[in-house]
């Protein structure tokens, strides 16, 4: 006996933005649709409510949902069930039907790539409206778009979702309408777009805190070389990849460190009024994750979580832990795109991806609010690639075909990571990391930085992580503010020290320049704002505008020079 048609009042009450979407998707009837919002804004939700409206009014009888993963799967049948839907979640390709006793199934983009003939022949037998979850997916493998496109084809409707940038590849993703842009290059078109920033302004997500720490790396190269580098620092691409892996080896005295700040920072924020908020390590692989859970376990006097993707009961671990008091999760790639866990309100990126797709994913995890006054908190090594992707959480980027590439943003590397979770790869070996100290080089929120370096441990970093728990964007803006207000004047009242009996001073090293230049600059733009009530983020977006060149953090000593020199003019 076919299950009964679900009512469109069963579930919650749906966000301006779901409405508007809503609105424009019935308005005007058509075969695909493709919403774009900001992780944690509720797509999950939308797209149940027009799977409702279209088997209530008989447009669809049987609804298939895709997915990225085998837990989502499980998530989204447990979310279509709370509004009267029936997915069956555990339906192999084997199956060739689903039971009668379900609207339709839950797949997995892998398991339509695999037998697309089958799913073909499940839309083709009912009318079927498809939702592709996080459909930048179909381009993953050309067997995957391939087998996509093959097997939905004959949907009646198509309804994709995205919550994250689309890939920098040039792989068409199927149902995805492109129009040419004023460059000629042709760009995703999307239906309905719910930006980061918007679902900041509604509150619907919370503001993220970007704590970054940079340090000295050691290691020794297989032909027996010591190499010192500062973390962060303008370095060559090979130098900077070395010295985030050194930073990032749990044998050194960076993780412990950092570590440490963010379980500081859960002890903050639950006390101030977020009792059960969690913490979350995205590592490398397998290896470090274990390892990490170990020094959480030292730091804390708790065990923590660890979810490997090819753990059997790893769905159910993170269920568990969503559900549960524990303060700490660490995990390789399981908990890097939809999964919800509310309460993860701490995370520590310690994992050597950079691309914009996987760092979005990752961060997302974090933003979801439940109620006012909550803040994300983000622990991250101080590199170029990570800084400039915290620097941009705003910014919307669609899929264009065609376009240059920027270097060391290849989502083939996302993808390349995504199928191996193996430690220690080619450019590992003979390499031996000897030590790798921290300390919280900036905060960046809003696109905007904050801070001077200092060290780990010290009561100037304690009054970053101290921040109130429960905080408005303005708010944590203004205090931001005041905190570097107040190292700077600090700085300002102590005495240099004095010259050396004889003989010329040694002259700074150019990491030397560039944090006196960045201290020197921020005073300047503090002055700024004192005077005339900017923000912050303002004066040094219009010294960018003006001078050039990347955010303070990556800039040369001669484009902090130049920007001084061009505030002073002022």
């Amino acid at each position: 006996m076919p299950p009964e048609r679900p009512s469109t009042e069963a579930g919650p009450a749906l966000r301006e933005w779901q409405r508007r979407a809503l609105v424009a998707y019935l308005r005007r009837p058509r075969e695909d649709f493709l919403a774009v919002a900001t992780p944690g804004a509720g797509k999950t939700t939308f797209a149940l409510r027009i799977a409702a409206e279209l088997l209530a009014d008989g447009t669809v009888e049987a609804v298939t949902v895709v997915t990225p993963t085998e837990h989502l799967k499980t998530q989204w049948a447990q979310s279509a069930a709370r509004v009267g839907i029936q997915l069956d979640a555990a339906f192999r390709n084997a199956d060739v039907h689903s039971s009668s006793d379900f609207h339709g199934a839950a797949v997995t983009y892998a398991q339509v790539g695999i037998a697309p003939a089958v799913h073909r022949r499940r839309t083709m037998t009912r009318r079927t409206l498809v939702i592709l979850d996080e459909i930048h997916h179909a381009g993953d493998a050309r067997s995957w778009g391939d087998g996509v496109r093959s097997a939905f084809e004959p949907a009646v409707r198509r309804l994709s979702l995205t919550g994250t940038p689309f890939r920098s590849d040039d792989n068409p993703i199927p149902f995805v309408t492109y129009e040419p842009g004023p460059d000629g290059l042709l760009r995703s078109a999307a239906d309905s777009v719910y930006g980061y920033s918007d679902a900041l302004a509604d509150g619907v997500v919370r503001p993220v805190m970007f704590l970054a720490y940079s340090g000295e790396a050691r290691w020794r190269t297989s032909a027996g070389d010591e190499l010192a580098v500062r973390l962060g620092e303008p370095l060559t691409k090979d130098l900077t990849a070395q010295a985030w892996r050194t930073a990032l080896d749990p044998r050194g005295e960076w993780m412990p460190q950092v570590l440490r700040a963010a379980d500081n920072r859960l002890r903050v924020l639950r006390a101030g009024g977020m009792a059960d908020a969690a913490g979350l390590v995205i590592a490398t692989d397998q290896n470090a994750a274990r390892s990490y859970a170990k020094l959480l376990h030292t730091i804390t006097g708790e065990p923590a979580v660890v979810v490997l993707s090819d753990d059997d009961g790893a769905s159910s671990r993170i269920a568990e832990f969503a559900g549960s008091d524990a303060r700490w999760m660490v995990a390789v790639r399981m908990v890097s795109e939809g999964v919800d866990i509310p309460r993860l309100a701490v995370g520590v990126y310690a994992t050597s991806a950079s691309t914009p797709l996987f760092f979005a994913q990752a961060i997302g995890r974090f933003v979801r609010a439940r109620r006012p006054g909550e803040t994300a908190n983000v622990f991250l090594p101080s590199v170029t690639p990570l800084l400039e992707l915290a620097s941009a959480m705003e910014a919307e980027r669609d899929h264009i075909l065609g376009a240059p590439k920027k270097e060391g943003w290849d989502d083939d590397a996302l993808a390349e990571a995504q199928r191996t979770e193996d430690a220690s790869g080619e450019l590992e070996r003979g390499v031996e990391h000897l030590s790798a100290t921290a300390e919280l080089d900036q905060v960046i929120y809003d696109g905007t930085s904050f801070g001077t370096p200092i060290a780990a441990g010290t009561p100037e970093e304690e009054e970053f992580l101290g921040l109130p728990g429960l905080l408005t964007p303005d708010q944590v803006q203004t205090l931001l503010s005041k905190r570097q207000a107040e190292q700077l004047a600090r700085q300002r009242s102590q005495k240099p020290p004095a010259a050396p009996p004889s003989g010329p001073s040694a002259p700074m090293s150019t990491a030397e320049r560039r944090v006196h230049l960045r201290r020197q600059l921020n005073a300047l733009v503090a002055a700024e704002h004192n005077r005339t009530g900017r923000p912050h983020g303002q004066v040094h977006a219009e010294l960018r505008k003006r001078c050039g060149g990347p955010p303070s953090a990556q800039a040369t000593v001669e484009q902090l020079e130049e920007r001084i020199e061009t505030i002073r003019s002022w």
